[in-house]
């Protein structure tokens, strides 16, 4: 089976999801925070990660065999794909003017990227792909600098309430 299939279920709820639960927010989602210094070259290498992942996948086959290596990558998949829903469906439902602070956003500040990154690296291990895991790798690392920059977005636009959130709660987990 081909590995951009995989995507399939990625797509679906990243996009068609969050689209049924409110348009708007697939706008807001595309939204990148204003980035400066090495944000802007991390910003580029997201951008190109993301596009190979894609790409990528499209030339691998999933593999059964192992059958624990198979059980693995399908775990962190689903995981990921788990947790993507559950951070877009908070993500639709922001916190009236503030920060989002609800539904995945209390246990992370970041559980898109999270859920991304599992995803993504089940997709490697279901594929048993060194070189897509070495692209997960360096999309997770572009993503930190993406993230740094809407934390400071945030900072910028929520002030006080921003700063007692990220008291509160983890960047990542």
């Amino acid at each position: 089976m081909n590995g951009f299939l995989l995507l399939i279920p990625f797509l679906l709820v990243r996009f068609g999801l969050l689209a049924l639960l409110d348009r708007e927010a697939v706008g807001r989602a595309a939204h990148f925070a204003p980035m400066s210094g090495g944000e802007i070259p991390a910003y580029w290498v997201y951008q190109i990660s993301t596009a190979a992942i894609f790409i990528y996948l499209c030339f691998c086959k999933i593999a059964v065999l192992p059958l624990w290596l198979f059980g693995a990558g399908l775990a962190v998949y689903l995981l990921g794909l788990l947790a993507c829903g559950a951070s877009i469906v908070s993500f639709a439902a922001p916190s009236g003017g503030g920060p989002l602070t609800k539904g995945a956003y209390r246990f992370s500040r970041n559980p898109m990227y999270g859920a991304y990154f599992l995803l993504f690296l089940g997709c490697a291990l279901l594929t048993q792909s060194p070189a897509l895991g070495g692209i997960v790798l360096v999309f997770q690392i572009s993503a930190h600098w993406i993230i740094l920059a809407e934390e400071r977005w945030c900072l910028e636009r929520f002030g006080d309430a921003y700063r007692q959130y990220m008291d509160r709660v983890r960047r990542y987990l």
